[in-house]
């Protein structure tokens, strides 16, 4: 596993939703902020505006993928002074369906994918809360063919719903989100972001420790193997690594093994024997210990609790 598919296959849980809605002009919709989940707005159609609180107004035009990593509420609108329509989730099929037509008053049109991850806030990697608010990733022709074609792709299924829908619409919206965070740190890298995660990932000694990490979280990692993996000298490494990363290489691995660690508990019903060995740890009693330090409970609590 890489870090990138890592932190969603740790963060991510439930079912993901997505709906296909045509809007005529005039409109407006507030969706509401949902804790614990992270919406998404494509522009398949059409323009409108994005209406952040506590921010300016941002014109969305066909393309434009907006992201919002912790569920903010946002509106969307043909127009800044269009009314507002009452509160709605994306995604929530209680409030807006796999597909609906808003019939206004007969005005341009504007197609809309919306949807909404559910993310277990617990376990939130870094990653995740180092990104902003609102992203907004204006559509560049030619730029990001995957993540245009994966929009295609999903909305056609929500659109037309076929045999195995459900299927190809769970598969999709995983990769749209892949697609999403892959975007946003490439374009982070290219503009020259020197700090952070977008730092971390785009830096090829620090990426390479990371990636191991990852590969092998029960391996007896120390910071000369890991600046070996990196190329670089133990200190310059480690100095390298705390920067970008904002902790030690050390304290990353352990956090890292003990999410790993709850991932395990709560998933499956492995004995805590088993677990320790696959996140590095040689006795049941040294997991246990460590975990408790990380958790302030036992590994066999967290279970049950869970």
């Amino acid at each position: 596993m890489d870090v990138l598919s890592d932190v969603i296959s740790v963060t991510r849980t439930g079912r993901p939703r997505s709906a296909h809605v045509r809007w005529h002009a005039p409109w407006g919709q507030h969706f509401a902020a949902v804790p614990g989940s992270a919406g998404f707005q494509v522009i398949l159609e059409g323009s409108c505006w994005l209406l952040p609180p506590d921010a300016q107004p941002v014109p969305l035009g066909e393309g434009d993928v907006v992201f919002l990593p912790r569920g903010t509420g946002h509106t969307l609108a043909d127009s800044p002074e269009s009314p507002v329509a009452p509160a709605c989730v994306p995604g929530d099929p209680q409030s807006v369906s796999d597909s609906v037509d808003r019939t206004g008053q007969g005005g341009p049109e504007t197609v809309v994918l919306c949807g909404a991850y559910q993310l277990d806030v617990s376990r939130a990697h870094p990653l995740l809360l180092s990104l902003p608010e609102v992203m907004h990733l204006p559509a560049r022709s030619g730029r990001r063919p995957e993540l245009t074609s994966a929009v295609r792709l999903l909305a056609a299924e929500v659109r037309h719903p076929r045999l195995g829908a459900d299927a190809a619409r769970r598969a999709l919206l995983d990769t749209l989100l892949l697609y999403i965070l892959r975007v946003w740190f490439d374009e982070q890298a290219a503009r020259g972001d020197t700090a952070g995660w977008a730092a971390a990932l785009s830096d090829p000694p620090v990426a390479a420790a990371l990636h191991a990490m990852h590969r092998e979280p029960a391996a007896p990692w120390t910071v000369a193997q890991l600046a070996a993996q990196a190329g670089l000298s133990r200190a310059a490494f480690a100095r390298r690594f705390a920067t970008l990363v904002g902790q030690p290489p050390l304290a990353y691995l352990t956090w890292w093994r003990m999410t790993t660690a709850e991932r395990l508990l709560r998933t499956t019903d492995a004995p805590l024997r088993s677990i320790a060995g696959q996140v590095g740890y040689g006795s049941e009693f040294a997991f246990a210990a460590a975990f408790k330090r990380s958790h302030a409970t036992s590994p066999g609590r967290y279970r049950r609790e869970s």
